[in-house]
């Protein structure tokens, strides 16, 4: 019998061109004809790997993320209310340069400008947190000794990493999460390891 978790954080793919390097957060956009293509490799890579349970956030790029991934297999994903991306308050829309002029707050902080509170009307880090911390316990508690794949974010797969690794959120900033990447978390009973970061499966199909 298998005596640790493993946890696969899956990024959406890339979403439609309009939304691309914008502060995207609750807006339910549709993916990119490329982020179809890296769906699909991201299956395609799925095939190859033992899963037990598929999790999701409930916005339609992730959706449309898992799609070719559900035709191929019984899979039937849990949905997960509260896995839907940071909301980013007054700066939802916008690109990081517009962010700069509007703000004066260069965007690459994001994470730390997050956690202080300091972008109007957004989450904050301890308020996000509270959202993200729930759905992660429920999981594990509901899938122990399992390969779980959970579909989501970019901003939410560094809250997860954040909460496992137990380090502050803008810590996070260090770790590339990129469009239909995986980051596979072994939790063993006297350790949690990153055993996978970042990996893209659509980048070794040539895409």
């Amino acid at each position: 019998m298998k005596t640790h978790t493993s946890l696969l954080l899956v990024r959406h793919a890339e979403v439609e061109a309009k939304y691309q390097r914008v502060f995207g957060g609750r807006i339910d956009m549709n993916l990119s004809p490329n982020g179809h293509a890296q769906a699909a490799a991201l299956a395609k890579w799925f095939q190859r790997q033992p899963l037990d349970v598929v999790y999701s956030s409930p916005m339609k790029r992730v959706h449309q993320t898992l799609a070719p991934l559900l035709s191929q297999s019984a899979h039937k994903p849990v949905i997960v209310p509260d896995l839907h991306e940071v909301h980013f308050g007054d700066w939802t829309g916008l690109g990081w340069e517009e962010v700069q002029e509007k703000f004066g707050f260069p965007a690459f902080q994001w994470l730390d400008l997050l956690e202080n509170g300091s972008i109007p009307n957004a989450e904050n880090g301890a308020t996000y947190r509270a959202r993200i911390e729930p759905c992660l316990r429920r999981i594990l508690a509901e899938s122990p000794h399992q390969n779980v794949a959970v579909f989501c974010h970019g901003g939410v797969i560094r809250m997860l990493l954040a909460i496992l690794l137990e380090l502050p959120l803008p810590k996070m900033a260090s770790f590339e999460i990129d469009y239909a990447s995986v980051t596979r978390v072994e939790m063993f009973p006297h350790k949690t390891e990153v055993q996978l970061l970042n990996f893209t499966p659509w980048r070794e199909a040539g895409l």
